[in-house]
């Protein structure tokens, strides 16, 4: 299991914790509170007023695993520094007066009644003193236990995992995805069960399984990798004589698990025999040695549409498969296309791990000067490589707004452009390789070496502190014509577009299986597998809202877009939702 899919587990524990399901909102910073504990915390009341704000009406589980993820457990370490500052006589113990004048009269101040319940809690041999290395120790060791306690009870309660995920994994196949869902009631409720923590509910006197195997029902589909063979792709003969155009691009992993990507139109003049491809660009120099990224699985999507994108029709996509590279084969009219990259971002989201030490992006010369590392010299490189669409060696100005767009939500116009050209190294009106370099050179001159700037910009490319490419995949686009010159250029830097969302659902539709729910005939999963990904679009046919459980425990070698093993779904109704694994 990796560390992202770690932190869920442990997430999701701490929320079945204290909710029936992690489709329950949490209502109240209470409730807020009571969860945070669970995972191992002791939220304050300034932290619980940062997130809990007098708007606030609600969280749901993905709000909640954020603030798990910014919100470090206090370290013993630093509850003894602050007892440390009380005992005056440094014997290595408080007495009640002293905790008392402090917790009363500074920071978030305690009543005295709170006062005393600690005392009472801490002074174990009723001394009236508190041996605060003690204290600490136990203190740090309940929220370790409590993140513990949750995490076993997952583990070991199968019964909540049948009522929360659908899962039958002690009957289901390996290489097959479990979906169970909860059907509207029939009849109106008076009270929503799962609006309230589990530990106040008295919704039933029945057994929480038994609820379980009264409202919903699980139906498992076979989604592994057994029978998902891609079709071999092969160069047309003559591809050599045929016209070729080529582009580069990036798949960037933001915050929120949201790619962000490069969109293209194509142009083709008159109808001609196409073949078209997609594939990760490798940027090692090591001989014998592929970048990281080149496993992570991409698409292309053809699509005919307007200027404003809000009505798209799917051409086709790319199926057929040689290694790393995805492609299509096929006839195109006249006119223009729109050519969408996709990849699902499961790998790259199990790329994401802690970084120990952070690299060192500038140095002061014998001269005193600021010069670039070598470390950094090399990443600026790369990416002068990936934002170089065209391949020429040199960055155009439109080429460079795509680079500004991406780091700064900004555009540079054409007076700035000039400034540009008569300050750094550039050729026929483009900044070239080493001018890049100068440019970033004056931006840490401009904050005295100050690297934070720069990290914006690194991390906005998808670098981690240690100099690592580990949230973007570069990738190459090429489209070959046999009858005339296809033209190819990126128009837009967009994530999840409705253009992109529509086709990811027609292509499932059209190519993939189809599958009624168990229990509900409105409800189908529509399911598209190849060799490197598998897709579902879940279509809620039904006027009710309806829940999917996910749980692909069983599963050898899945990685889910969502980070987690088991997870619910919500589908609206009468709407489509997409997962990948």
């Amino acid at each position: 299991m990796s560390e992202e899919e770690t932190f869920y587990r442990s997430c999701r524990a701490a929320y079945l914790s204290v909710f029936r399901s992690s489709l329950v909102n949490i209502a109240s910073r209470e409730q807020l509170c009571l969860a945070l504990q669970q995972a191992g915390l002791d939220p304050s009341q300034r932290t619980l007023n940062k997130y809990w704000t007098p708007r606030t009406t609600q969280m749901n589980f993905d709000d909640f695993c954020e603030i798990v993820r910014k919100e470090k457990p206090t370290a013993q370490s630093e509850l003894l520094k602050c007892f440390k500052k009380i005992d005056v006589n440094g014997d290595g113990f408080i007495t009640h007066s002293e905790l008392h004048k402090v917790l009363t009269s500074k920071g978030e101040k305690m009543s005295p009644e709170e006062v005393n319940d600690i005392f009472a809690l801490a002074d174990c041999n009723r001394d009236g003193k508190l041996d605060y290395n003690e204290f600490c120790r136990l203190f740090v060791s309940t929220a370790e236990r409590c993140r513990r306690a949750a995490l076993e009870k997952l583990e070991a309660d199968t019964k909540l995992k049948r009522q929360n995920f659908g899962s039958e994994s002690e009957r289901a196949p390996k290489g097959s995805l479990s979906h169970g869902i909860t059907p509207p009631p029939e009849t109106p409720q008076r009270s929503d069960p799962e609006s309230a923590p589990r530990k106040e509910s008295r919704s039933s006197s029945r057994p929480s399984s038994a609820r379980g195997r009264r409202s919903s029902v699980s139906s498992p589909f076979t989604m592994g990798a057994s029978g998902s063979k891609s079709g071999k792709l092969v160069e047309p003969k003559s591809l050599q004589d045929w016209h070729h155009s080529s582009t580069k691009g990036c798949f960037y992993l933001e915050e929120d698990g949201e790619i962000v990507s490069l969109q293209y139109r194509l142009h083709i003049p008159r109808t001609s025999t196409v073949f078209l491809t997609i594939r990760p660009l490798n940027l090692s120099q090591a001989e014998g040695k592929s970048s990281p990224w080149m496993a992570v699985d991409t698409a292309l999507f053809i699509v005919t549409g307007n200027e404003r994108k809000d009505d798209s029709n799917l051409v086709s996509f790319t199926e057929l498969r040689d290694r790393e590279k995805f492609g299509w084969t096929g006839e195109l009219g006249a006119g223009d296309y729109y050519l969408l990259p996709f990849t699902t971002g499961c790998r790259l989201k199990k790329g994401r791990k802690p970084v120990g030490k952070q690299a060192q992006l500038v140095y002061r010369t014998d001269s005193g000067e600021l010069a670039l590392t070598k470390e950094f010299r090399a990443a600026l490189s790369d990416i002068f490589e990936v934002i170089d669409l065209d391949g020429n060696g040199l960055l155009s100005l439109e080429e460079y707004n795509f680079f500004e767009q991406r780091t700064s939500g900004e555009k540079c116009d054409e007076e700035a452009w000039a400034v540009c050209r008569e300050n750094f190294d550039t050729k026929k009106n483009q900044l070239t390789r080493q001018g890049f370099m100068e440019l970033n050179l004056m931006e840490a001159n401009d904050r005295e070496g100050d690297p934070t700037d720069l990290w914006v910009t690194l991390e906005s490319m998808g670098y981690s502190r240690a100099l690592e490419l580990v949230e973007a995949c570069p990738f190459v686009v090429d489209v070959y014509a046999e009858e005339c010159q296809p033209a190819l250029a990126a128009i837009s830097l967009d994530s999840a577009s409705k253009m992109t969302s529509t086709a990811m659902y027609r292509s499932v539709i059209t190519k993939g299986e189809a599958r009624t729910v168990k229990g509900s005939e409105n409800v189908v999963v529509y399911t598209y597998r190849n060799e490197a990904r598998v897709s579902s679009v879940i279509a809620n046919k039904s006027s009710h809202k309806v829940t999917i459980h996910v749980n692909n425990e069983q599963n050898k070698n899945c990685v889910s877009s969502r980070a987690m093993i088991a997870f619910a779904i919500e589908v609206p109704p009468r709407t489509k939702m997409v997962g990948n694994a």
